[in-house]
């Protein structure tokens, strides 16, 4: 019997996922256990594992394009098997929720949808698994797999499916004994927190009206339409994935571009050409045969236009590229964090040069390479903790704050930004804090990290000295309250007691959430770091 393969949720706040890579072919004979491709998510491309043996038959998903989690990847049987149901049952499921968005807003205070409350479910002997919410951040999650299929029997702790997030693809455990009576997510389909993904309950059991309740239910309306609207699964469009279109404003470019070889002009029109920088292109011969002489390049008026008119220099290009899963993710929730958080920025100069001899002191004697970035991380903490109104988050009704210091610590990778974060950094020596920066950022760059180390970051720093930055300000990470933007050190001249010096400067610049600090706070904050940093020896003591 065939079997879907869908697409697993394979982080907290994942809400589709791309195939980077087909490992397999349809027609590949498969088993369980076999990586059939990369799933690139906004965290990580990560390793899609196959659970069913038998013969790849379908792929529906070529690679470079998204899937919603639970959508169909492909499909797995024997040969010659005829799957047509599978698909056309997906279709079917993805009709309701279509048309739900256009029923609901015309409707939402008809009467068919006050009497949907009204649906009796007592009597049904199963239960909806619903999407459960893996983050503080999720919205949505992608089936990244099914494990199991409509008709396996099933218990509580059985992990049914993988579920793909913006940041991991995560086991789903399932809290009801019975039997897998639907499916209602394919691999790669996207649903909302909440959202039903399948049905458990006992064999033959009508569950129609579970479904029915679902999308009559006015609250959960608004999501559905959201998260279960089939518009990913549409987006198997392969010219939205093509990476790169070049278009011409003219037609007739390439009969436009005539190279000056061919052009009929006498060698001393060329010369002249040559000496005035004229392309011969541009003139327009009065020889005999469109030949070009002398007086036509004499008489050649640059600013009249003539032939070079209709020339054509060149051909306007642009390349469309497909935003990964960690764009996104960074778009949505960069962009709730600066248009809500009334932010204010604070910069003050900090004096380097103790800390550039301590750095080369440490360096002598500790096991692993200090950077500046470490010491920064480091006296960093060592504020927070004197200041625990910086390392506050902002929860609407109420404000955090942490006791606790862990630091996120901004990495650059090659599809955007990730935040690996170094727990309790207060409490470690430089020497620690340098170790697992590296490996965090290690990590991150090879899209390793797994979400205990991206998530419960206090406080955040980051770092573009290193490109030679001097100044810049960041973004808030929510619900963070608090982030500290660090430039490059710069050698400058100081001056004191009326004499010029040679110094070392390093700008910080503090953005801070308004409804949680005042100037007064970050500035008290700065003022701590700066002691820190200017007079390192006063982080050890």
């Amino acid at each position: 019997m065939a079997e879907v393969i869908r697409m697993p949720k394979m982080s907290d706040t994942m809400v589709e996922g791309v195939i980077a890579n087909w490992l397999k072919k349809e027609g590949d004979v498969i088993k369980s256990g076999d990586i059939i491709a990369e799933v690139e998510t906004d965290k990580a491309t990560m390793e899609l594992e196959n659970y069913e043996d038998g013969t790849l038959l379908y792929i529906g998903i070529k690679a470079g394009e998204a899937v919603p989690v639970d959508g169909i990847i492909a499909i797995v049987g024997t040969p010659g098997e005829d799957y047509s149901s599978l698909l056309q049952a997906s279709t079917t499921v993805a009709a309701p929720v279509a048309e739900a968005p256009q029923a609901a807003t015309p409707t939402a205070a008809s009467a068919p949808v006050a009497s949907a409350p009204a649906i009796d479910l007592s009597g049904i002997k199963a239960k909806a698994v619903r999407m459960p919410k893996m983050s503080d951040t999720m919205i949505e999650g992608v089936i990244a797999k099914w494990l199991k299929k409509e008709g396996d029997v099933v218990k509580s702790g059985d992990i049914i499916a993988e579920v793909e997030t913006d940041k991991a693809t995560m086991e789903l455990e399932n809290y009801e004994d019975g039997t897998l009576l639907y499916i209602g997510a394919k691999e790669g389909q996207g649903i909302i927190v909440d959202g039903i993904i399948a049905i458990v309950g006992e064999p033959g059991t009508d569950f129609r009206p579970i479904l029915a309740a679902e999308s009559a239910a006015p609250a959960p309306g608004p999501e559905v339409v959201q998260a279960s609207a089939p518009a990913p699964v549409a987006i198997k469009a392969p010219e939205a994935t093509k990476t790169a279109e070049v278009k011409s404003t003219t037609p007739d470019t390439t009969q436009a571009r005539i190279t000056e070889d061919s052009i009929k002009a006498s060698p001393l029109a060329r010369a002249l050409a040559k000496e005035k920088g004229y392309n011969l292109a541009w003139l327009k011969g009065t020889g005999e045969g469109g030949r070009i002489t002398k007086n036509d390049v004499e008489d050649y008026n640059p600013s009249a236009g003539g032939a070079m008119s209709t020339f054509v220099s060149g051909v306007e290009s642009f390349e469309d590229i497909p935003n990964s899963q960690m764009r996104k993710t960074i778009a949505r929730r960069l962009s709730e964090s600066k248009f809500s958080a009334p932010e204010f920025y604070l910069t003050m100069e900090i004096n380097m040069d103790k800390a550039i001899e301590a750095r080369v002191s440490m360096n002598e004697i500790l096991p692993v390479k200090i950077s500046f970035n470490d010491m920064v991380i480091k006296a960093t903490s060592l504020a927070l903790t004197k200041h625990p109104k910086i390392n506050s988050y902002w929860m609407e009704d109420r404000i955090r704050v942490n006791k606790h210091v862990h630091i996120g610590m901004a990495v650059a990778v090659e599809d955007g930004l990730l935040v690996p974060v170094i727990r309790f950094a207060n409490e470690k020596s430089i020497a620690q804090i340098s170790a697992e920066a590296k490996e965090l950022g290690g990590k991150a760059k090879n899209k390793q990290l797994q979400p205990k180390d991206w998530e419960g970051n206090t406080f955040t720093v980051s770092n573009l000295g290193m490109f030679g930055i001097d100044q810049f300000t960041s973004i808030i990470n929510s619900p963070e309250s608090c982030i500290l933007a660090v430039g490059g050190i710069k050698e400058t001249v100081g001056v004191k007691n009326g004499q010029f010096y040679a110094t070392n400067i390093m700008k910080l610049t503090l953005t801070c959430d308004h409804r949680v600090a005042d100037g007064a706070a970050g500035a008290a904050f700065l003022l701590t770091l700066k002691q820190y940093l200017e007079d390192p020896i006063k982080m050890f003591l």
